[in-house]
């Protein structure tokens, strides 16, 4: 479970009047689907780094399962971001030079310890999942937009993460791969992953269990279907 409380983040510090999330506070429950919705500059992206650690809030705190983001040191922090925490960014960030697999297996690329076999396995298995069996071995350039967001998605799977965190994962795919890749998050919160996504398609937005629609830095609707 995600409680957010009294978050405060502002595009300056030294601007008050400038927030990006002016004293938001929510609560996502393990295991639903929640969509962040609203206009450009209401803070979406914002609420959505700062949940997921990559920024730090000014003011305010976030729990994750009772336990407060802002006093664990980085070292937790990492470890966490490689457990239970994994992104899926609108562009899909994957190294040119590196095979799917390999894009899939870089959270696990630290220093020079070698991977498992084991682990290996894993990130084949994930691109299976993703319906993209055979293909491993392929370079970013030769797979299509939505197979590059599927390289993208596979890779944030290999983790075995507990919440999935997506800035408009489908903003810059067509409709129908947009539309193949939502039915695929749907699927992976069937199966019990919590999924906290960012979308400016209210279509996309309608398929999840709570809708938080923020205006000027603040809840706005703190809806459930």
């Amino acid at each position: 479970m995600l409680v957010v409380e009294n978050v405060v983040k502002a595009y300056d510090p030294t601007v008050s009047e400038a927030k990006a999330l002016d004293g938001v506070s929510l609560t996502i429950p393990q295991g639903v689907f929640a969509c962040i919705v609203g206009r450009s500059g209401s803070g979406k992206s914002t609420l959505l780094n700062v949940l997921s650690t990559l920024l730090k809030p000014d003011a305010g705190r976030i729990l994750y399962n009772g336990r407060d983001l802002g006093r664990m040191s980085e070292h937790e922090l990492d470890t966490l971001r490689s457990s239970d925490f994994s992104m899926i960014f609108q562009l899909h960030h994957l190294l040119p030079y590196l095979t799917a697999l390999e894009n899939v297996l870089v959270p696990f690329m630290k220093g020079l310890k070698p991977i498992s076999a084991e682990r290996r396995k894993t990130a084949v298995a994930c691109l299976e999942r993703v319906g993209l069996a055979g293909k491993h071995d392929r370079l970013p350039g030769k797979l299509s937009g939505g197979e590059q967001q599927r390289v993208a998605i596979a890779r944030a799977l290999v983790v075995s993460p507990r919440v999935l965190f997506a800035d408009e994962p489908t903003g810059s795919l067509d409709k129908k791969t947009g539309d193949a890749v939502m039915a695929l998050l749907k699927e992976l919160n069937a199966e019990g992953i919590t999924m906290v996504m960012v979308s400016h398609q209210a279509e996309y937005a309608a398929l999840a269990s709570q809708v938080i629609e923020l205006e000027d830095g603040r809840v706005k609707r703190p809806a459930w279907r």
